[in-house]
């Protein structure tokens, strides 16, 4: 049995959503995908410049997620 997590994403609502994506992220689409079919309250951050691990461990993208990060539990924990 196959299981494709996005196929049931608007059940998440009212649930708090926050994808992260780079720019240049071979997966965007996922991330674009996944808002467009999610309910509110969501949230699409795309970093301009980034691939998807640029992410994780370049000084230039790592702030700007953690800060996005911060604000969103804060907001919503």
């Amino acid at each position: 049995m196959a299981f494709f997590p996005f196929e049931q994403i608007e059940t998440i609502s009212p649930r708090p959503l926050l994808l992260i994506a780079g720019s240049e992220a071979d997966t965007l689409y996922f991330s674009q995908d996944a808002y467009e079919k999610a309910k509110e309250p969501k949230e699409l951050l795309i970093i301009p410049g980034a691939t998807h691990i640029d992410l994780y461990y370049k000084p230039e993208f790592v702030p700007q997620v953690a800060e996005k990060l911060t604000q969103f539990f804060t907001a919503h924990l």
